[in-house]
């Protein structure tokens, strides 16, 4: 097996130590260098960096179209560049941190996130925005992996899982922080300061990090050829997937471009995996397949973020739009979802650590279906009583997701696999979160069509009126109502009311579907996943 250098102290004296870019030897190893806890501290403000990114523009968005002129299809850009940037390069970025030294290509990471997201500020043009988005995508992608190899080269297996549940926990909170800083910075400061807040993050990483994290590489990895093929193929397919999937709510799903694209990446990649079979020193190892849990917690991490991310998506506009909410407001009301996620990281790691993922891994999945159904119950004029229930529950079961279905992935992959094993584990969730933000607008938009006009009617809007306020249902499906200055207050009532319901009934199919996803999900964790007997040591 291929073997992982780490500056620890408890070392053997033949391990050979990563070099420098110039070929020095690195220092002699410091007690802060070998401490793992600092080593989670530091990854963790990269982490935090990427994880508050990836909600917080969502917010931005209304206030970039307005002052760069950008229309609906730029704003899309705007998320997509960076998507497909990021879920493209995850993988490599693992394996250039697994053969050249995770330390390195988490630093890069960082700098280059900085540098682009203040360089997103200066653009002053939409177009600029949207490419130094996929600038900012790239260097995510070395930064990501390399979070979880370096945590997985420095902690002992019998430490990793809860070093995991405190990632999970950075991750998850990071996520969910984003709608409110995003609120606060938008309200009071302007849409810029949303990039720029990453730049003192950016900073402090980047210093904390250079004292204090171990160089860590796989020495075996660094002698063999470069699966230079294998990058193309990979980068090709996910890049071609995730277009497809991102275009899918536009162009419809079953559509030509959208089916032929999916299909096309979906071919792509089983070149990829039968030739990386083939290849003696493949980019993404088909033998950590082999194991149950590794696979099995690939597709649990994909369905858990298609979940948060879908949900947050479609809940700020629920609160913001249809209750009439502040960015800021609607922030602070989904805070129970955070909280939970702070206390429900560390428990799903104890968990996992002392029973497996067999148990915490379908107890998430059971916890989202519970806040998925609760859904159900929300109407246009819930009391709030309503709304915190399913926001705990969703926190707790993302947050005990994440810590089990990490520990799944690059727990049970050899610590020389760390790298890759966290690039999988990323790439599984930016398609889920791509996934869940798509399709669940799409199914939001297809049952706002097939029932505003019924809902507008039953509000008391004119048969014929109602007819011409139907092709409106793309501003609907965004929880806005079609009404002008130019309305009778009550008409403008009856439309407001009636666009609320049939928004609302979009929210409910949105929900079934997750829930049901969520109970498979759960029941595919609970029958699929094993704890491995012995030692969890995979060196």
């Amino acid at each position: 097996m291929s073997s992982t250098t780490v500056d620890h102290s408890s070392l053997p004296a033949h391990s050979p130590p990563e070099r420098s870019p110039s070929g020095t030897p690195p220092e002699s190893p410091s007690g802060r260098r070998a401490n793992p806890w600092l080593t989670l501290i530091a990854v963790a403000f990269g982490l935090f960096m990427v994880g508050l990114d990836g909600s917080v523009v969502s917010i931005a968005n209304p206030e970039i179209g307005r002052d760069l002129h950008a229309s609906t299809a730029d704003l899309q850009w705007v998320t997509n560049s960076y998507l497909l940037a990021l879920a493209a390069a995850l993988i490599l970025g693992g394996k250039l941190g697994d053969r050249f030294g995770r330390r390195t290509f988490y630093l890069v990471g960082v700098a280059g996130f900085t540098l682009a997201s203040v360089a997103i500020g200066l653009a002053g043009s939409i177009e600029g925005v949207i490419a130094f988005r996929a600038v900012q995508g790239f260097f995510g992608a070395l930064l990501m992996p390399n979070t979880l190899g370096l945590l997985r080269a420095a902690f002992p297996p019998r430490k990793f899982g809860m070093a995991v549940g405190v990632w999970a926990m950075v991750s998850s909170v990071s996520t969910a922080l984003g709608p409110i800083v995003g609120g606060l910075l938008v309200e009071h400061v302007n849409w810029e300061s949303v990039f720029y807040v990453n730049a003192p993050i950016g900073v402090l990483a980047l210093v904390f990090s250079a004292l204090v994290l171990p160089r860590s590489r796989n020495t075996a990895a660094a002698r063999e050829r470069f699966d230079l093929a294998g990058v193309v193929l990979l980068a090709l397919g996910l890049l071609v997937v995730v277009f497809g999937v991102v275009k899918g709510e536009a162009w419809g799903w079953t559509s030509g471009g959208t089916l032929g694209a999916i299909g096309a990446g979906l071919v792509i990649l089983l070149v990829f995996a039968r030739y990386e079979t083939r290849v003696a020193h493949p980019l993404l190892p088909m033998r950590l397949f082999r194991n149950p849990a590794l696979a099995i917690g690939t597709v649990i991490t994909a369905l858990n973020f298609f979940v948060l991310l879908g949900v947050i998506f479609f809940v700020m506009l629920y609160l913001q739009n249809v209750r009439g909410f502040t960015p800021v407001q609607a922030g602070v009301r989904t805070l129970p979802l955070s909280l939970a996620s702070v206390v429900a990281s560390p428990l799903g790691a104890k968990l996992t650590e002392r029973f497996g993922a067999r148990l915490s891994m379908p107890l998430g999945m059971a916890l989202q279906a519970a806040a998925s159904f609760g859904m159900l119950g929300w109407g246009v004029h819930s009391s709030y009583a309503a709304l915190w229930p399913p926001f705990v529950a969703l926190g707790l079961g993302v947050g005990m997701v994440m810590a089990a279905s990490s520990d799944a992935i690059v727990g049970n992959a050899p610590v020389g696999d760390a790298g890759v094993a966290g690039g999988l584990q990323a790439t599984a969730l930016q398609i889920g979160g791509a996934l869940g933000t798509s399709v669940l607008v799409s199914l939001i938009s297809g049952r706002v069509g097939a029932t505003l006009p019924g809902e507008l009617t039953s509000a008391g809007v004119p048969a014929t009126v109602a007819d011409g306020l139907s092709r409106a249902k793309d501003a609907v499906a965004m929880g806005m109502s079609p009404v002008d200055d130019g309305m009778p207050a009550r008409l403008r009532s009856a439309v407001t009311e009636g666009s609320g319901q049939a928004f609302v009934n979009g929210v409910h199919t949105a929900a079934l579907v997750t829930g049901v996803l969520c109970v498979l999900g759960a029941a595919l964790a609970a029958a699929g996943v094993r704890r491995p007997a012995g030692s969890r040591d995979r060196h």
